[in-house]
């Protein structure tokens, strides 16, 4: 550990700084010292002798010039007192000054309150650096930023007995207010004390970010979830239309974004994510972090907080043509992160020898991702061939897969058939529900896999195929390899690249899926939900996923008066109104731990049971709990009785 330079090297130092103009080494000054000396050579002042003139404000004018920093004040003083609890008896002060270093309000332990007052440091003194040399106020000032200086570092040889750390306080807006800072005897200089200044004064922005911008949309994030809520998150504020109106300087940075940046930057071109996303997903999930990431791919967990003056969601009919997708998988891009990296992945190995499983709950679009995986590959003009492994009759699979020579067996087509794998040759191949495949198919499957040729269903001569493989399934398939149906070496041959695709009710982007979905049911006119219907649709646990979101608007779509451009509830089939309006359903806060269950009452879990026809994991998912802690709480219930 190095050592600390005594103050005789330190003034030995500055005098050659200022009667030779020998800038001292990094190693013995720190650069940020250096420059602030000799700033202060530069603006003729002398570390010994007689003090230039500088303002000292009567009691009154302290008073005004508190009441021109109204604000900073009353939101610091509090954050200051803490900050004298924590460093009551230690010999030092807690001291605020404004933008300009004058001081305006101080706070410490009597003794050390007498030697500071001494060389001026008190309220209504100022601490700039051309009228005190340099000192944590004035240099903090000048560098924007916080700055420790202890002992002789200190320009002036009258303050070498200090130790000083000081942090500036920014306005949401960007602009500079003042500066916080903890001055004690050099002494008793302790290390954790920049730490702790630098803190504070976070929290001062933080208090004075959440007076400003309470009633609107905000952001909290930071690159890991559990930062969220600390001194070191970042905080935008969003207006209507999306753009950055406010922030603190930690949101700033982490965005990568300077002050000049509020007010003209959309949140669209910092995130991957589009304001009504971000609205949506704060109604829909509460104060549940949303993965993301910067539009540079760093990534970042946001908590969305809608403000006290939030407006429902609200999806307006699209009065301009929306620019064409580059390929059929951007298309599929409207926003939501998780589908993003889902995407990305998938991108990177479109045309090489990986095959990829789809995994996600029924309805969740795994085909519609297959058929855009094919489409945006090097085999676009070849053949998709889809395959629905639950539907096809287990003694008939094997003829629709592999084929069969004519009459091979009993209702045989006459001319044979080249069955669903040959058909996909030079094209792709998706087996849809592969979890619900036979254990004796999938044995011929893999040799299929393993050879790249089949042979027909009573045949006996081997036919080359060459094909991409995109499977799919709602089933846990680990799971199922542990139960015995499913096969651990076929899984290992179909699971080159593994997709999660998230549930609809887990994505981020419902307001501009939405929003596509209209466009491409209704193309030659414009159509939009009602704030109604919107508000409802996004609290709505969507337990048939895509699917059944896109069949609700194909009707809506169908029901819609000529005239009429929203979508309000006389358009909706009468079984999903009386399911958007059931108060049990309603999913807008937070999935609930083990310990708030308790909320969730008996006749509850009953009447979500009942909407569900009994099924289990549909009536979780309207609850917005597990299918486990759904069957753990049942039990704590005696039948027919409250908890």
């Amino acid at each position: 550990m190095l050592s600390m330079p005594t103050g005789a090297a330190l003034r030995q130092a500055r005098h050659l700084l200022v009667e030779r103009d020998e800038t001292p080494s990094a190693e013995l000054v720190a650069p940020i010292v250096a420059r602030s000396w000799r700033r202060c050579r530069e603006a003729g002042l002398i570390p010994v002798g007689r003090l230039p003139d500088a303002p000292l404000l009567d009691g009154r004018a302290v008073l005004r010039a508190a009441e021109r920093q109204r604000e900073l004040v009353a939101h610091a003083r509090p954050v200051m007192e803490y900050l004298h609890a924590q460093t009551r008896d230690s010999g030092s002060m807690v001291i605020l000054a404004d933008d300009r270093g004058m001081l305006l309000q101080t706070l410490g332990d009597p003794d050390f309150v007498d030697r500071a007052e001494r060389v001026a440091l008190m309220p209504g003194a100022s601490w700039h650096e051309r009228h005190r040399g340099t000192n944590a106020i004035g240099t903090a000032l000048a560098e924007g930023g916080p700055v420790v200086v202890h002992g002789a570092e200190h320009y002036l040889d009258r303050n070498g007995f200090l130790t000083c750390a000081a942090a500036t306080v920014s306005a949401p807006d960007g602009r500079l207010l003042g500066v916080l800072d903890i001055s004690g005897d050099q002494r008793g200089r302790h290390p954790h004390t920049f730490g702790l200044v630098r803190a504070a004064a976070q929290m001062i922005e933080n208090r004075l970010f959440d007076a400003r911008h309470g009633e609107v949309l905000r952001l909290r994030f930071h690159p890991l979830a559990e930062g969220i809520g600390t001194v070191a998150e970042g905080v935008v504020a969003l207006s209507d239309d999306g753009w950055i109106v406010g922030a603190n300087p930690a949101g700033l940075a982490l965005l990568g974004l300077a002050p000049a940046d509020l007010g003209a930057t959309p949140i669209a071109r910092v995130l991957q994510l589009r304001p009504a996303d971000l609205v949506d997903w704060g109604r829909r999930h509460g104060g549940e972090p949303l993965p993301t990431a910067r539009r540079d791919g760093a990534r970042l967990h946001v908590r969305v907080e809608p403000g006290r003056t939030a407006r429902h969601i609200y999806v307006p009919p699209s009065h301009a043509a929306p620019a064409a997708p580059p390929d059929a998988l951007a298309a599929l891009d409207t926003g939501d992160a998780r589908l993003q990296v889902a995407i990305d992945k998938a991108r990177r190995v479109l045309g090489k020898p990986i095959a990829l499983l789809l995994q996600g709950e029924s309805g969740a679009g795994k085909e519609l991702f297959a058929k855009a995986c094919h489409a945006s590959g090097p085999r676009r003009a070849k053949p998709f061939v889809a395959v629905n492994c639950a539907t096809l009759p287990e003694n008939l699979i094997e003829a629709e897969l592999f084929g069969h020579m004519p009459g091979a067996f009993t209702g045989a087509r006459r001319e044979g058939s080249p069955g669903r794998i040959r058909a996909a040759h030079g094209g792709t191949l998706f087996l849809d529900e592969i979890g619900d495949m036979p254990l004796v198919q999938q044995a011929r499957l893999l040799r299929v896999l393993q050879e790249r040729e089949v042979v027909p269903v009573g045949g006996d001569r081997p036919v080359p195929v060459d094909f991409e493989l995109i499977c799919a399934t709602h089933r846990d398939l680990k799971a199922e390899m542990a139960a015995g149906r499913f096969r651990a070496d076929l899984y290992y041959r179909i699971n080159g690249l593994t997709l999660m695709l998230p549930a609809l009710r887990e994505r981020a982007d419902f307001a501009a899926l939405v929003a596509r979905m209209l466009a491409e049911i209704a193309p030659e006119r414009t159509v939009g939900l009602s704030p109604a219907v919107a508000a409802a649709f996004a609290a709505y646990a969507w337990p048939g996923n895509l699917r059944q979101l896109a069949n609700a608007l194909r009707t809506a779509c169908a029901l819609l008066g000529d005239e009429e451009t929203h979508i309000d509830w006389q358009c909706l089939p009468d079984d999903l109104v009386d399911e958007l309006r059931r108060p049990v359903l309603p999913v807008s806060n937070a999935v609930p731990s083990t310990d708030n269950l308790q909320h969730l009452s008996q006749a509850a879990m009953q009447r979500a049971l009942a909407a569900s026809q009994g099924n289990m994991s549909e009536a979780a998912r309207r609850l917005g709990i597990s299918r486990n802690t759904l069957y753990r709480r049942l039990r704590h219930y005696p039948a027919g009785g409250a908890h």
